[in-house]
């Protein structure tokens, strides 16, 4: 039964943009082997939500946990992202979904941020 975590961004067409993704991305896998690990991305950049989502359903993950890469809640995370994640309810009800909120809702960002702008 595998786990998977999507770090799920807004997407550029900027390469360089996505090097922090990739960069959680890879310290999720050190961390944790046993978790599949993907980045997808909302519009501008690829693999989209469900296309990653797919690929992990492949791979064996039973269930999926998206961590939306936003720091605020704007209508992306507040709308967009949640008829996502029904819509892949729906097409993999084999999978369980877990829609984490928003990493800039987690008071442990907000003090590292503040910790670093003021260093």
């Amino acid at each position: 039964m595998a786990r998977a975590v999507v770090l799920f961004g807004h997407g550029s067409r900027d390469p360089l943009w996505r090097l922090p993704m990739e960069t959680v991305a890879t310290r999720l896998r050190t961390m944790r082997p046993d978790t599949l690990v993907r980045c997808a991305f909302l519009e501008l950049d690829a693999p989209s939500l469900p296309a990653a989502v797919a690929d992990l359903v492949t791979a064996g993950a039973v269930q999926v946990t998206v961590v939306p890469m936003f720091l605020g809640t704007g209508r992306h995370a507040r709308e967009d992202l949640p008829a996502l994640v029904e819509q892949l309810r729906g097409a993999h009800p084999q999978v369980e979904f877990v829609l984490q909120k928003p990493v800039g809702e987690d008071g442990r960002v907000l003090d590292l941020i503040a910790k670093i702008a003021l260093e």
